[in-house]
């Protein structure tokens, strides 16, 4: 059972990374067709097999040669694992489609994110839509306290950090928190704040960013809602039991 959830995963991921080409160049994700973005050539189907094509292409394009980003095998390779595990803790049920449909947008985000800087409103937007209607299903109160309790405490943040927070950042963690429910956003905004202030804090140490360079936190924003949708309960179980 799990082959389907495997090529939805490479489906999806492939369609991840139209968004994450068109979206901050102002395309259209429903045309053109794809096209090799250095001779503009049309892409075939058989061009477009997610990571087979690109190992069998040798990572380049087929009609110019060009090379072909890594970051094409690896957005399809790492939705497909993220799909996976979601199936492994849910199954084939309305909440595994909420996460994966959370995760999908997360990515998309994040390499955004790490790119250009900037998560566009058309990925945030769209997650408060399907958020809230996923809400309707696991819970109206849950998701409409996490999307207030995200919003705000990034918003708090950026106020606080004098600017340094996006507003891109603060719509990010309300989505999260709409498909999340408040519970499991505590951890997914723990561990998103902690792995980015790692992360920081060892950039800053090597030197390779300064104290006021752009800091991309959307990535750790998705990297916390992945462990938190994952083993969230857990963790949330295992600190009452030994705290409260």
């Amino acid at each position: 059972m799990a082959l389907p959830v495997i090529l939805l995963g490479l489906c999806i991921g492939s369609f991840l990374n139209v968004l994450i080409y068109r979206l901050p160049r102002g395309g259209s994700v429903l045309g053109p067709r794809s096209y090799c973005p250095e001779c503009g050539s049309t892409l075939r189907w058989f061009n477009l097999i997610p990571v087979v094509s690109f190992i069998l292409q040798k990572g380049r394009c087929a009609y110019c040669g060009a090379k072909v980003s890594l970051r094409y095998p690896a957005v399809e390779l790492l939705t497909t694992v993220v799909f996976w595990l979601v199936y492994r803790y849910y199954g084939f049920s309305w909440q595994a489609a909420g996460y994966w449909t959370l995760s999908a947008l997360l990515t998309a985000a994040s390499f955004i994110d790490l790119e250009y800087r900037i998560i566009p409103n058309e990925i945030t937007y769209t997650g408060i839509i399907l958020g809230f209607v996923f809400s309707l299903k696991t819970g109206l109160f849950s998701g409409l306290a996490g999307f207030a309790l995200g919003g705000g405490i990034m918003l708090a943040t950026a106020v606080f950090s004098k600017g340094n927070m996006g507003g891109g950042d603060i719509k990010l963690a309300a989505v999260m928190g709409l498909f999340l429910g408040w519970q499991l956003l505590l951890p997914a905004l723990f561990w998103g704040f902690f792995l980015g202030a790692v992360c920081g804090v060892t950039l800053l140490a090597l030197g390779i960013v300064k104290r006021k360079d752009p800091f991309p936190f959307g990535p750790f924003l998705a990297a916390g809602s992945i462990i938190s949708l994952l083993w969230g309960n857990d963790m949330i179980l295992w600190y009452a039991g030994r705290f409260i």
